[in-house]
């Protein structure tokens, strides 16, 4: 079982392999729950940042383009993993993670950035939880520091839906669209560090603003 495991992460940097080895070893439900499984890990388990969310889903829809999946089906599993792994990622830290901070002699988990990160979180903490599924590895904490800064939890729900249908749906969509072209299929690494970086231009225009505003004041 961690063999097949161990195999089946590694084809994902594939999408040919990852055909192969969802027509030969993974059928049926069982590769919709591995799928979910690592999406799940990625998104809420604090462990899970090594795992590949966004070449996953971009190869995910190059297996379903190839008719190994079902389209719809996978998005909504793997939407629901993430909305499931984020509330995950929420709890630990709005009850345990808080916890790290309740030693007022801590050096490293001082009050004070805890009250900075409540403040900011009460002020860009929607649009972080959105902008956030999309940056890897940033992904796998922003929800875990959310629940940490006290942000409410119908806000942080509202935001993780935004955010979790959107990064699965287009990410998807994607693969399932451009996986056709050979060369896409070839690059598509690189074609998911493009989107990365587009996707992040709207977290770094917002902080460009924020230092600018205290500057004008």
């Amino acid at each position: 079982m961690l063999r097949e495991f161990i195999d089946f992460v590694l084809a994902l940097k594939d999408p040919d392999a990852l055909i192969q080895l969802l027509t030969t070893v993974f059928t049926g439900w069982w590769s919709y729950a591995m799928l979910f499984g690592i999406v799940f890990a990625e998104t809420g388990l604090l462990v899970g940042f090594f795992l590949p969310g966004d070449s996953l889903l971009f190869t995910v829809g190059v297996v379903a383009g190839a008719g190994q999946l079902d389209l719809a089906g996978i998005i909504i599993t793997l939407i629901i993993a993430a909305l499931a792994g984020n509330s995950c990622g929420y709890f630990l830290g709005r009850f345990i993670g808080v916890r790290l901070f309740a030693n007022p002699k801590s050096k490293i988990f001082r009050r004070e950035h805890l009250d900075r990160t409540h403040a900011f979180y009460e002020k860009h903490g929607g649009k972080t939880i959105i902008y956030a599924q999309f940056v890897p590895i940033i992904r796998t904490f922003a929800a875990f520091v959310a629940g940490v800064a006290g942000m409410g939890l119908p806000r942080f729900l509202s935001f993780n839906v935004f955010g979790s249908v959107g990064w699965v749906t287009s990410m998807t969509l994607l693969g399932y669209k451009l996986g056709t072209f050979p060369l896409i299929r070839a690059h598509f690494e690189k074609v998911v560090v493009l989107i990365v970086l587009v996707s992040v231009v709207p977290v770094i225009l917002q902080v460009l603003r924020s230092r600018r505003a205290p500057e004008a004041a």
